[in-house]
């Protein structure tokens, strides 16, 4: 626009109406603001008020991105149901179907016959025990159960179970099939390949073991600092005579206790006696050198109290 010529009334508007605007956005911030001083000074209850009726905007997520929640099923573990019932299938009979062991059976599997064994045959077992269990598909396992008798005869039995999706109830749903037992498996090498002589280390460990199998002496006297560990109560043997210790380290075999902190791992073979008889034994412990003697510091072969190995 040339400096000689007026301004035309549109040209002229135009900045008018952006300064109203302008102005008009700065009163509505100052009074925004003014507001929520307002509410913070009335108390809290205004303010979730003041929160509460302020317009919200959600935008829902995409089908893809959506997050499911899911719960973890209960761990269903039907060993000890197959167990039971193979022990009451094994005591029952089908000339007989109202007996308890009978009607156990029935009620743990609707479907499945009761056995019918020839007169003054020794079909129940000594003892009964689950010995392996495999899960075929979602809620189907294979229990298999071995039955032991007086005469040395022990049969392996697989039985079919059905858990719940809680693993709160079962049904065996089919007859026991009698199968072949587990195989063995190959154990690998022990790690105690190191001979201890007699000495400081294994005078240490049979005490500590005499101490908790026979209760001759107490059991802190021989344990590290921090560790606790309770005897066996009641004491179950009389004596307990060191036969062999092997150690996983060479530092155990030696001579003298090496320096304050030392840690070794040992296997100790022993011969408790009773009343009984004499039954041999074996313990995994950890060691540990102290002020030149050996401590226990570590129960592996049961449960250490309080923390375990330190």
């Amino acid at each position: 626009m040339s400096p000689g010529k007026p301004a035309s009334p549109s040209e002229a508007a135009a900045p008018m109406a952006a300064g109203a605007r302008l102005e008009a956005m700065r009163r509505r911030v100052r009074l925004s603001r003014l507001a929520v001083w307002t509410v913070i000074a009335a108390g809290p209850v205004a303010l979730a008020v003041a929160v509460a009726s302020t317009p919200t905007t959600v935008q829902a997520a995409a089908p893809g991105k959506s997050t499911a929640v899911r719960t973890a099923a209960a761990v269903a573990d039907p060993a000890g149901y197959a167990q039971l019932f193979v022990s009451a299938w094994l005591r029952s009979r089908a000339d007989d179907a109202t007996t308890a062991q009978a009607r156990l059976a029935q009620s743990m599997a609707p479907d499945v016959d009761l056995p019918d064994p020839a007169t003054g045959a020794p079909s129940k077992p000594e003892s009964v025990t689950a010995v392996r269990t495999a899960q075929r598909a979602d809620g189907a396992w294979s229990v298999t159960v071995a039955a032991q008798y007086a005469d040395g005869r022990l049969r392996y039995y697989a039985v079919p179970v059905v858990a719940a999706r809680d693993g709160a109830s079962f049904t065996v749903t089919g007859a026991p099939a009698v199968v072949a037992g587990p195989a063995r498996a190959v154990a690998a090498k022990s790690p105690y390949r190191v001979s201890v002589p007699g000495g400081d280390l294994s005078l240490a460990v049979g005490e500590f073991l005499a101490a908790y199998l026979t209760g001759a002496g107490e059991v802190s006297r021989y344990l590290a600092p921090g560790v606790r560990l309770a005897p066996v109560s009641p004491a179950p043997y009389t004596a307990v005579l060191v036969q062999q210790v092997s150690a996983a380290d060479q530092t155990a075999a030696a001579e003298h206790v090496p320096a304050d902190g030392t840690r070794v791992r040992v296997l100790a073979r022993v011969k408790a006696r009773d009343a009984g008889g004499r039954w041999p034994l074996a313990y995994e412990l950890v060691l540990k050198a102290r002020s030149s003697r050996w401590e226990v510091a570590g129960l592996q072969s049961g449960t250490v109290q309080d923390g375990g190995v330190r």
